[in-house]
């Protein structure tokens, strides 16, 4: 099961609310909600989940690095192995692209090494 763009999911009352209202935390309570839901199942059925995010940057960091993601803790901690997958160039055959350099490294993972580079 692949869930792409964690940043697009929109919990229930974000929908039905008014356009200026705050829902601060929201979105982050409704994953985690979901998360303990969802791993009990996915060991049972032996099934796999993928979750796309995407990087934000924290307004105001001056030490440390200023990049977040979006949905709170609970995927950073539900997760088995969690990938930073980057585009580095281009790869051009002439003037035409034809493909992306990416750089993937792993930010965490509870079954190998972690923090290695390819």
């Amino acid at each position: 099961m692949v869930v792409d763009s964690v940043a697009a999911l929109t919990p229930k009352a974000e929908i039905e609310g008014e356009m200026g209202d705050s829902h601060m935390g929201l979105q982050a309570r409704m994953l985690s909600q979901a998360m303990r839901k969802l791993t009990g199942n996915l060991k049972q059925s032996n099934c796999m989940c993928i979750f796309i995010n995407q990087i934000r940057m924290k307004i105001g960091v001056m030490f440390g690095n200023p990049e977040t993601t979006t949905g709170g803790n609970a995927l950073k901690f539900y997760a088995s192995v969690r990938l930073d997958i980057r585009r580095t160039g281009a790869i051009k055959e002439g003037d035409e692209v034809v493909g992306n350099e990416t750089r993937i490294k792993v930010v965490k993972n509870k079954i190998a090494a972690p923090f290695k580079e390819a």
